[in-house]
Parts: C-alpha cells; sequence; structure tokens
C-alpha cells in the first residue's frame, strides 16, 4: 500500500524538499528528485533551489509533461526586493519598501494566477490611506509587468484597469510673508539651504547634493536623484550675475574661507555636510520660532499658516513665482508642462480685468 505523503505536499511525488540554515543567518532551499540508481540503490538527484526550474526537471525524470507554475505572488515579491528594488532611487526604494509590506499581508500567498482585478479593487477600498493604496496598486501593477518579463505568467496585468482612488494636490503656497518669518528664525545654513532650492526650484534632496564641482562654465549643473533628469542653470546673464549666480558665488566664497574640504555647497559653519536630517531639524526649529513670534503678536493667522509649511513646499514656491508656465516647467525639470501646473503652480493665473 502507497503511503500518502506527510510533508512536502506542494510538491509533485518523488520531488524533495531540503532546507539548511546558512552562517550568515539565512536559509539555503534545495529540491532533490528521490530516484534509483540502476542497481536499485536510492539516490537524491540535485533539481536546483528554484521551485519552478525544479519542477521542470522533474518533469524530465518522470518524463511527463511540467507542470504549470504556480508561483505564490510573495515568492516574486522577493524576487523583486531582490532583483529590481536595489536599482531604483534612494528614495523610492524606500517607498516601495513600505508598499510591498502592506501589499504582502493581502497577497503573500496568492497564487500569481488568481488575482483578479475585482480582488484589488477590494483591497483599494479597504485601505484606510487611500493615497498609499494608489501607490501600492501602482507597484503591483509594475511587478505584474515584470512577472511576464521573467516567464513566471502571461496572464494580463489584473491591476491595469483597476480604477485608482481620487487625489486632492497639495495646495499650500508659501507667501512673502510665511517665508519671511521662518526665514528669519533660520540659521545660516538653512537660509542657504532655502535661497537654493527656490532659484534652482530642485527637490530637497538634490539641492543637499549640489557640489563646488557643479559649477561649470557659468552654469550650475545638476542631476536630478528622481529621474536622473539632467539640467544646466544660468548664473548669469551676459556679464551681470543673476541671483543664483550672486549666491553661487557667496557659497563657494564661504568654502575657501573656511577652507572646506567636502565637496558639497550647503555646509554649517562648521564645515560639514549638512544631511536631510540636520535639514529637517533646522526647518523644524525655525518654524517652531516663527509660530512662537506670530502668537506673541496675537497673528493667529500667520501662526496657523507657519504650521503647514514644509521645505518641500519650496519647489512649487519657485514654480508659481515664475511667470511663463514652460520656464517653470523646465526648471523644475518636468516633461509635460501639465505636472507643473496641476500639482506645482499654487497661485491664480494672472488674467486681465473685464475693464
Amino acid at each position: 500500500m502507497r503511503l500518502r505523503k506527510t510533508i512536502n505536499r506542494d510538491l509533485p511525488p518523488r520531488m524533495l524538499r531540503r532546507v539548511r540554515p546558512l552562517k550568515n543567518g539565512k536559509t539555503w532551499v534545495g529540491y532533490y528528485y528521490d530516484g534509483r540508481t540502476e542497481s536499485g540503490k536510492r539516490i537524491e538527484i540535485p533539481l536546483g533551489s528554484d521551485l519552478d526550474i525544479a519542477k521542470i526537471e522533474w518533469a524530465k525524470l518522470e518524463h511527463k509533461a511540467p507542470p504549470a507554475k504556480t508561483s505564490l505572488l510573495g515568492q516574486v515579491f522577493d524576487r523583486y526586493e531582490r532583483e529590481i528594488i536595489p536599482g531604483k532611487a534612494h528614495r523610492t526604494q524606500k517607498d516601495n519598501l513600505l508598499s510591498l509590506t502592506q501589499l504582502r499581508k493581502a497577497f503573500n500567498d496568492a497564487p500569481i494566477e488568481a488575482v483578479t482585478p475585482q480582488a484589488i479593487a477590494q483591497y483599494r477600498d479597504k485601505r484606510t490611506g487611500k493615497v498609499r493604496a494608489n501607490r501600492e496598486i501602482s507597484l503591483l501593477s509594475h511587478i505584474y509587468n515584470i512577472a511576464r518579463e521573467w516567464g513566471l505568467t502571461d496572464k494580463e496585468n489584473p491591476a491595469a484597469g483597476v480604477r485608482k482612488n481620487k487625489e486632492t494636490p497639495r495646495a499650500f503656497y508659501a507667501s512673502a510673508e510665511i517665508w519671511d518669518a521662518v526665514y528669519k528664525q533660520a540659521v545660516p545654513e538653512l537660509r542657504d539651504a532655502m535661497d537654493l532650492a527656490y532659484l534652482t526650484g530642485q527637490r530637497p534632496g538634490d539641492v543637499l547634493s549640489m557640489r563646488a564641482a557643479d559649477v561649470v562654465e557659468g552654469f550650475l549643473q545638476v542631476a536630478q536623484g528622481k529621474t536622473t533628469k539632467k539640467l544646466r542653470i544660468r548664473l548669469s546673464y551676459g556679464e551681470d550675475l543673476n541671483q543664483l549666480g550672486v549666491l553661487i558665488e557667496r557659497l563657494l566664497e564661504q568654502r575657501r574661507r573656511w577652507s572646506v574640504r567636502n565637496p558639497y555647497l550647503i555646509i554649517t559653519e562648521r564645515g560639514m555636510k549638512v544631511s536631510a536630517a540636520m535639514l529637517r531639524l533646522r526647518f523644524d526649529d525655525a518654524r517652531l520660532q516663527a509660530v512662537k513670534e506670530a502668537l506673541d503678536n496675537q497673528d493667529t493667522t500667520l501662526a496657523e499658516s507657519v504650521r503647514q509649511f514644509q521645505f518641500r513646499d519650496i519647489r512649487p514656491k519657485a514654480a508659481s513665482e515664475i511667470d511663463d508656465l514652460g520656464d517653470a516647467s523646465r526648471l523644475l525639470g518636468h516633461t509635460d508642462k501639465r505636472i507643473t501646473e496641476t500639482v506645482y503652480r499654487r497661485v491664480g493665473e494672472i488674467v486681465k480685468p473685464t475693464r
């Protein structure tokens, strides 16, 4: 009488799974075929560490058609995290890993062929974080596209046609009054960062990454970290420096005066590079002091507005205060002016009165 398998029930007959802990703390998994030699002696034939490939090798030994692939999404998530995410920008990596954590809770044990648009729509509706749900569905869609490239499924992408939650772009605009209130309380390196962010229209991470060597032949060269878009921002018009040129000259002179060794433009008085964490702490402190001063002056409206001000609002402030939409879009590195207009322009369009 043939006994039923009590372990490895997910494997075909005569396939074995071997699991061994490694010294680095990880776990090795390998698959074997429980075979026999010509003399009848038992032998384990290695099939590899990839389950799908192991099943193909098993089918050859059994003289059968290869079984259909039954990859679980958890396995696809693991491979995507291992092979795809490390090639993305640092901020995108963090965002993807956060999204993967949520996706695993719902889809980790689901066969890749079993997920339907209806299941993804139900996931969308149950998520309390509506904007986060959109990011997670976008990531799941990309994972399915990559899985198709890997040959793990030939199924249509179930996330492709799923409707996203409506998003309302951030509408906060840092007026001159709000800017001045925080700028007044800022330490010198924060003022430098605010000025450089405003005059270049770049993201906080790109501002902190700007180096003295990026100043070349009258231009500030920028390679955006998020999009890898390359820009050359003019530092003068003819023989006269523009405001950005004046700022860059001052920052370079500051480096020479302090004999700074590190290559960055935004530095402390001790010559240290200002990190993202340092920038946030300094901005939070300046904003808190600005709120206190506004409350001391019994200006609760200004205090509430200052509380909402974030360093990332400097980029849309720059976009909003450039008259020409095309110029603003090019400075921000956008290929589509509609993004600049709908997300970053936070003041009304200039129009003429009736008469």
